[in-house]
């Protein structure tokens, strides 16, 4: 069965006492790849009948980049976090009690180190103020 983008999060680790915590971090508009089709490495020998090739390692082809709704408030926050490393992860799936929504990763967790950078985006005429973010991952990107 399918599943669509509604209840996915942008979370922010913290570890303490060797566990790690996750909290959403600020509401996103959209996310990237958290993958690719690896590169390869041409092995071919001047004896083999066809090119040969072996899997070089992943590359994200640089920052991960999200899209937010411009607040001050989360502005300030992510740039709070630059020049630092820090645990990131996007999470698929939410519990729904009376209401509230609470993040829960139930449809998958993507985790990964990295360097956050954020941008206030332009806009024009009616239109929604909106703010970039790129994280350079530090880490593979692992699933869970």
């Amino acid at each position: 069965m399918a599943i669509n983008t509604y209840k996915t999060y942008l979370m922010k680790g913290t570890t303490s006492s060797g566990t790690t915590t996750y909290e959403k971090l600020i509401d996103i508009k959209d996310f990237p790849d958290l993958g690719s089709a690896p590169p390869t490495l041409d092995t071919t020998t001047l004896s083999d009948a066809m090119h040969t090739y072996i899997e070089d390692i992943m590359d994200t082809g640089g920052g991960l980049e999200f899209n937010a709704n411009y607040t001050k408030t989360d502005y300030s926050t992510l740039e709070a976090l630059k020049g630092t490393t820090c645990k990131f992860a996007v999470w698929f799936g939410a519990s729904e009690t009376s209401g509230v929504v609470t993040p829960d990763g139930s449809d998958g967790k993507f985790s990964f180190e990295g360097q956050l950078s954020v941008w206030k985006k332009g806009a024009g005429v009616s239109a929604v103020q909106e703010m970039g973010i790129s994280i350079a991952p530090s880490t593979p990107i692992t699933f869970a």
